[in-house]
């Protein structure tokens, strides 16, 4: 049960096109941005912040949701590891968000993206545990834009899970059924 209730659409009419969009792209409205909303600058200023990061940029909206959810993985966050491996699955195929925990030794991923996810994994562990080799590799795959692009994405889910996690956030159902069929398996 999550510490703070969420607030209620209806009390916010000030981010309902904030709300509309975040709702039309993702298919309901994360729990994590009506617990902000008691806050509302704080939620216009994430929903700003997370389009920008997840909708713009260069690299695939599928490498950026594998990425969250090593991320998420790493980091321990439940909630945002169902929702971000939903929104990969839009975008990647079930074998391989299933393979992400060895992407490593896996032959699904490109030496692009096994370097991606390695910054990820790595980044979303406590504390930081990206190396100097990590990096390297990375920055052959990855302009300097791409790697702020990359690392944009990690932090906003670093974010994300330390605010989930102490929130207790509750999981929306279309996640949670998402979660216990494909990630259970």
């Amino acid at each position: 049960m999550t510490h703070i209730t969420p607030k209620q659409r209806d009390e916010l009419p000030e981010l309902a096109p904030m709300l509309d969009m975040v709702e039309a792209s993702m298919g309901f409205l994360p729990t994590s941005m009506m617990t902000m909303a008691h806050w509302p600058e704080l939620t216009q200023a994430f929903g700003g912040l997370g389009a920008t990061i997840l909708n713009s940029g260069e690299l695939e909206l599928g490498l950026k949701q594998m990425m969250a959810f090593a991320v998420s993985n790493a980091a321990g966050c439940r909630y945002c590891q169902a929702h971000t491996a939903q929104a990969a699955q839009q975008h990647v195929s079930g074998e391989k968000i299933q393979a992400i925990f060895e992407f490593e030794s896996s032959d699904l991923f490109s030496a692009q993206e096994k370097a991606a996810l390695r910054v990820a994994v790595h980044a979303g562990m406590v504390p930081n545990a990206v190396e100097t080799e990590h990096m390297s590799e990375f920055s052959k795959h990855f302009s300097d834009k791409q790697v702020v692009e990359i690392v944009a994405v990690i932090s906003l889910f670093g974010f994300l899970n330390r605010w989930n996690d102490t929130m207790a956030t509750t999981l929306e159902s279309g996640p949670k059924h998402f979660a216990s069929d494909q990630l259970a398996s």
